[in-house]
This record gives structure tokens, sequence and C-alpha cells, in this order.
């Protein structure tokens, strides 16, 4: 007699990763699943019947992505299958990316399995989802947490990050963060976070306008109008439009070879010149590989007419483009959605604006920041409802708070970007900057995870092309542990703006927290050589360095680190690996003396490397007592690994279960 198999759970593999499997097949079985593979067809049996009957009658399909089965025809079949059927339950045993059609649901990351726990853990809890669910009889349009269409969480995540809402500011950085490990893992793919424009998408490039008035202190304006010409285009879905920092990059390329470095298909590049209260604007777009002009104009208008300018540059250069690649109707549908929103009509308040962004791109320290503060509320005085000027105001908060030495004046000006925000989303809720700002203050400011979750991912639906909002996102899904979600948000981040040191440190830090610390030395150090004076960059490569054993390469890099509190952090940390007891407490007292409870962070790290592990869980509780924002660092940060065994450390971190 032969014996019937009917599992609740089918797994889909590829035959090179069948020891693994085997290993997690046992492990399943040890928590009581019913499984099938194809290891258990029976001599004589009809492969292919055996395998649509078992993956039919399942109510979850497990796809093991990896390298062999990306490769293989009968993965990618029971895949779509699975996919299509709503039983889908991915894994990544490599880090290896689902192949495109399968990114819509978040792989859980296999990599570092049997020793990484928590991914068996997410595992478990997506199947608890699937099976359970299907037992309840639920239609397969639920069985997942969705977004709804006013971008609202729904089902299991809100019902998550209900529960999390009720925790204090201690307990909530875990609950927040597990929205990427635990209720996200199973529908961040799912919730539209990770839209692209698509491999169909047109590429070009806004480079910077030249300034042609004769006074270089006047290139605020020029810069301003190309970045917002810039920023329009990249609204259109059917364009990737190369980003700020690499478009305006000062290299010795002539436009075309700066084109081509970018791998982009066209370019606008044009002038500004400004008499009194007249503007003069030429542009032209260019195909960068035969120099075929395709459309050029120039304008001659009064300067309240820049906005009208503008507007048509931009439908123009999106017509030419996009009807390569759509039909006109498709191409005016597109230009319609591309339509700038939050703007002004006041050219005063529009010139405040321009100067402000000025100073916050030189980023040159906490002077620059105040100057951009002013000309933004400059700019809401003249137009209280300049809902893009509100929302670079509360970016300016959030720079003044993160340079600050004085925790009670971050918790202030964090306070504050957290208002301005909120006004520009009250004035424009579609306004993606808005969005952006508010997501980052919550996170960094108040350690408000779950309210910063549900920002990043409306930023995200505004301006999926947005480099800044996939920065700012993939660094906090890495903090979360979301290695594969992180690494593909800034590969795309880093394919847009390819000449941006703060990209590529963004990354290093995204390879330091997933401990591949190798990737960090490498990106940090292509960080350095676009701008050799970026913060933080060389603290990156002496954590990495400290960590694979290397202290004097570690010290090194320490010391030539600019921000005094990561280098005193470092140094003091080197210098005791290295036997210098008499340095360490040096810098330590050096760091205690300048920063006080600002730092109260740093000196867990400290004190963890240092093997006093009272005092390291000590200063972390006090750290997440007082809102430091350095605790986003905690569940992956390498340097509090001496500690993570510690029972108090796992309730501190992470007090609930999702």
């Amino acid at each position: 007699m032969q014996i019937q198999i009917v599992a609740d759970i089918f797994i889909s593999y590829a035959r090179a990763d069948q020891s693994k499997i085997a290993q997690l097949v046992s492990a399943l079985e040890e928590n009581g699943h019913s499984l099938w593979w194809d290891q258990q067809i029976e001599g004589g049996r009809h492969f292919a019947k055996d395998i649509e009957k078992e993956i039919r009658t399942a109510k979850a399909v497990i796809v093991a992505w990896s390298a062999s089965s990306l490769e293989s025809h009968w993965v990618l079949d029971e895949a779509s299958y699975a996919r299509d059927e709503h039983k889908l339950v991915p894994i990544s045993l490599e880090g290896t990316l689902p192949p495109f059609g399968f990114r819509q649901i978040q792989s859980i990351d296999f990599s570092n399995w049997p020793e990484d726990e928590k991914a068996f853990r997410d595992l478990l809890r997506a199947l608890a989802q699937e099976v359970d669910q299907d037992k309840e009889g639920k239609s397969p349009s639920t069985r997942h947490p969705q977004s709804s269409p006013d971008g609202a969480l729904s089902n299991g995540a809100a019902n998550g990050l209900t529960a999390m809402s009720a925790l204090s500011r201690r307990k909530l950085i875990v609950g927040g963060i597990a929205l990427s490990g635990g209720v996200a893992a199973v529908g961040g793919w799912q919730m539209g976070l990770f839209q692209s424009a698509g491999s169909a998408a047109i590429s070009m490039a806004v480079l910077r306008f030249a300034n042609l008035t004769g006074d270089e202190s006047q290139s605020w304006f020029s810069d301003g109008l190309s970045n917002e010409l810039r920023q329009v285009l990249s609204r259109n879905p059917l364009l990737r439009v190369s980003a700020p920092t690499s478009s305006t990059a000062d290299v010795d390329e002539d436009d075309f070879s700066l084109g081509r470095s970018l791998g982009v298909r066209s370019i606008l590049r044009g002038s500004v010149q400004r008499m009194q209260d007249k503007v003069r604007i030429f542009a032209e777009l260019l195909e960068i590989e035969d120099g075929f002009v395709k459309w050029s104009e120039s304008y001659d208008r009064s300067i309240e007419d820049v906005f009208a300018v503008q507007s048509q540059i931009a439908e123009m250069v999106a017509f030419a483009l996009v009807t390569q690649i759509a039909s006109e109707e498709e191409a005016r549908r597109t230009i319609e959605q591309q339509k700038a929103v939050g703007g002004t009509s006041d050219i005063k308040a529009y010139e405040a604006y321009l100067q402000g962004m000025a100073f916050l791109t030189l980023s040159s320290g906490v002077e620059t920041d105040r100057g951009a503060l002013e000309r933004f509320e400059t700019a809401i005085a003249l137009d209280p409802k300049y809902a893009t000027a509100h929302a670079a105001r509360a970016t300016a908060f959030s720079a003044i708070a993160n340079a600050s030495s004085d925790s009670a004046e971050a918790n202030r000006q964090f306070s504050s970007a957290i208002s301005a925000a909120r006004t520009a989303i009250e004035i424009e809720p579609n306004l993606a900057d808005g969005h952006q700002a508010l997501a980052f203050a919550l996170s960094y400011g108040k350690l408000d995870f779950s309210g910063a979750y549900r920002h990043y991912k409306k930023a995200l639906e505004l301006a999926p092309g947005d480099p800044a909002v996939l920065g700012n996102t993939a660094i906090f899904h890495a903090y979360g542990g979301q290695r594969i979600i992180a690494q593909e948000m800034i590969n795309r981040v880093l394919e847009l703006d390819p000449l941006n040191a703060r990209s590529f440190r963004t990354a290093g830090f995204i390879a330091l927290l997933g401990r591949d610390y190798e990737a960090t030395i490498r990106r940090m150090d292509q960080a350095l050589s676009l701008n050799p004076k970026i913060a933080s960059a060389n603290y990156g490569i002496g954590v990495a360095r400290l960590i694979k054993g290397d202290f004097p390469g570690a010290k090194s890099a320490f010391d030539a680190e600019s921000v005094s509190i990561f280098k005193l952090t470092g140094l003091a940390i080197t210098a005791d690996k290295l036997g210098d007891q008499k340095g360490a407490r040096n810098a330590f007292g050096e760091m205690i003396d300048e920063y006080g409870d600002a730092c109260l962070y740093q000196q867990a790290q400290v004190h963890s490397q240092w093997g006093d592990k009272a005092s390291a869980l000590s200063a972390l509780a006090r750290a997440f007592e007082t809102g430091d924002p350095g605790v986003l660092f905690a569940p992956n940060d390498p340097l509090l690994d001496p500690i993570r065994a510690e029972p108090s450390f796992d309730q501190l971190i992470s007090p609930a279960k999702l």
C-alpha cells in the first residue's frame, strides 16, 4: 500500500542546496510541522504528478533562493505557482536576491543559519501566519499584512504596530526595529516599499546649470533651478533621473563624459542669467551616444515667470524622452504625475528657500545648518503655506540636533523638526520630503520606529526614485537587521548617485551592520576617495579593522576620524587592545568631559569592549532612557557583542517577540 503524502508545507529548492535543506526539514519537523520535499518521492512514482499534487495541497510553499535555484526552471515554476496562490514564503540561503517578479515579498535571510536563530524564528512566524490562517478559512488576499489605499497598515501589520505603541520608549527600540525582522519580514516587500521605475525607464541626468550672472555668489539660483527640475522629473515613473550630487559633481570631465560615467542615455543642461527683475534661461536635451540635440529652448521672462518656465522645461523634456518607450497619450499621463507639489508662487519665498538649500547642501557644520534654518523661516514668513520650505526647515532642525553635544538641546531640536514636518504634511499630504523629514526625526529623535516606518513607506510611495529617501530607508532597515532589503535599496542609490560620498558611507554602515567587514572598508574607502573630509567614514573603517583583529590599522583609522565622539570612542577601545591602559582611560575621560550624557551609547560600546559588562549594560540602559540615537545600532552593533549574550541585554532591547 502506498503512503499518501499530504503536508502543510512544500519546500522548493535546488539540488546543490540539499544538505542545508535537509537541516531545515529536520528543524521544522522538530517544531511540529509536516513537510514535503522531493526526497519523499517513492521509487516508481511519477515525479511531476507528485510535485503538482503536493504543491497544490500545501498551505505554504517555502522557496529557498540561492545562486543555484535562480537557474532552476523547476524552482521558478514552483515559486510562480506559490506566489500566484498567495502562499509563498521565500528564504535566502546566501543573501541572494530573488529574481525579478518575486521581490514583492521579502525573503528571510538564512545566510547565517543555524548560527542566526532569529532567521528560523522569523520563518516559524511566517509559516504560522500561512498555515494557521489557512485553517481559519481566510481568503488569500488577507494572509499577509497589506497596505491600504491611504497608506495605513492593515491586518497583522496594524495589529503589530498597535501593540508596540503601548511599549515604553526603552522597549520601543526593538518593537520598532522588529518591524523589519518580524511583521515586515513577511510583508515588507508586499507593502510597496521598494517600487522602481522598471527596466524600461529612460535614464537621464540634469546637469548643473551654468551661472551666467557674472557673480558666483548668485550660483544658488542656477543650482536651485536645476535641482528643482531634477526633482520634478524624478516624479515621472518612466524616467530614471540621476541624483543631485552626481549630476553636479565637480569633476574634470566634459558633460558627455560625465553622462557616460553616470550610465545615462541623455543629459539636460543649460544656463541661467539674472538681470534685475528679468531672467534668461537656456536649456537643451542631448543624447549621450551621438550628441544629438533632442530639444532646446531659450526663455527671456520676468523673474516672476520662473515657475512657468520650470514647468515648461520639465514637460518638454519628459515628453521628448518618454515618447521613446511609450505612446504620446501615456507620456502626457506621466507628465501629469510629475507635477510639483508643496511649492510656492511667491518668488521672494522661493529665493529664500533656494538660499537655504544652498546652505544645507554645504553641510559643513552647525553654522551653515543654522544659516539654512534662518532662510527657510524667511521663506515661510513670506508664504506660510510653502510646504516644501516647512519640510526643509524640519531637516535643518534635525541636522542641528545631530550636531549637538547637549542631549536636552538635541531633544528640543528634534521636537521642532517633528512639528515642522507635520506642518508640511498637513499643508501637502503628498509631499515626499515632508514624510521623509518626519520619519528621520521620529526615529533618531524620539525612537518612534513604528511612526518612522509608516512615513518612510509613504515617502517611498511618493518618490520611489529619490536617492535620499532610498538611502535613509535603507539604513533604517539595516538597523533592524534586514540586510537583503537594505542592500537592495542602497545598491539602487549607488546606481542613481555613483559620485556621492554620502551614499558610499551609508553603504559602508549597512555593510558594517550586516557584519561584512571587507565590504565596510571598501565602501568607506570609496566615500573617502570622493570626499577625503567626509565625517564618520574613518570610524567605520576603524570598527571593521578592530573586529578583524587589526588593532594598529584600527587605531590609524580612528586617528584620522574628524568627528570627536567617534574618534575618542575608537581610541579608547584600541588603546586598551594594544595594552595602553593609560591612553585608553585618557581618551575615555576626554569623551566624557566633552559630551557627558550625550555619549552614553558610546560609553556602553567602550565598556563592552573593555570587558566591563556591568558598566556597559548600565550605560546602555541609560542611553535608552534618554533617547540617545546611538541605540539604533544596538541590535546589530559588533562592538556590543561581548554583552550580547547577557540575559539583561536581551531583555533591554527585545521586550516583545513578534
